[in-house]
C-alpha cells in the first residue's frame, strides 16, 4: 500500500476505536514505524455482520469480541485491532511479529502472539522479547497480529467498562 493511503487507512481506523486504546495502539504504532515497520491497521471496529463472517471463517473464536464493542449512542468503541505488516501481509516477517507483541505490551495492551501456545513456548517469545532477539526461531499462537487491552474481558467491555 503506498504509505499515504497506510496512514491514512490507520488513521481512520484509529477513529472507530475507544479514545485510551486508541492513543495506545497509535503508540504502538509509532514505536514500529521508528523501528522502520511499516503497520497497517487492517480490522478495527467490525459490524456484527463481519464479526459473523470472521467466526465462521475460523478467524475469531467469538461471535462477539473487542472489535465489536459500541458505546451506548451505538458509535464504534472497537478495543481491537488487527496490524498487520503492509510489506508482508500475508506472510509477516517474525521480527515484525515479536516486535509487535514487544510494542504492544509496552504500551500496556497483548497480542495473540502466545494464544494456543504451551507454557515452554509462550517463555521461548518471552525470552526473545526480553533479548530483543527479533529474529528468534519461535512458534507463534494462532492470532499474532491481534492487539488488544489487559485487565478487561470481552463480556465486561460489553457491559460498558472500558480500559483507563
Amino acid at each position: 500500500m503506498e504509505e499515504s493511503a497506510r496512514k491514512n487507512r490507520n488513521k481512520e481506523r484509529l477513529a472507530t476505536l475507544f479514545p485510551t486504546f486508541s492513543r495506545r495502539v497509535a503508540r504502538v504504532i509509532s514505536r514500529l514505524e521508528r523501528d522502520g515497520l511499516r503497520p497497517r491497521i487492517q480490522d478495527a471496529w467490525r459490524s456484527p455482520a463481519d464479526q459473523k463472517k470472521a467466526f465462521e471463517t475460523g478467524h475469531s473464536k467469538l461471535l462477539f469480541g473487542f472489535h465489536n464493542v459500541t458505546g451506548a449512542n451505538g458509535n464504534p468503541e472497537a478495543l481491537a485491532v488487527d496490524l498487520l505488516d503492509d510489506d508482508l501481509p500475508l506472510n509477516p516477517r517474525r521480527t515484525y511479529i515479536l516486535r509487535l507483541a514487544a510494542a504492544s505490551e509496552a504500551e500496556g495492551l497483548r497480542t495473540g502472539v502466545r494464544w494456543g501456545l504451551p507454557q515452554q513456548l509462550q517463555a521461548a517469545i518471552d525470552n526473545a522479547i526480553s533479548a530483543s532477539d527479533w529474529n528468534a526461531s519461535v512458534k507463534v499462537g494462532w492470532d499474532p497480529l491481534h492487539v488488544e487491552p489487559t485487565h478487561i474481558t470481552v463480556a465486561e467491555a460489553r457491559g460498558g467498562k472500558r480500559p483507563a
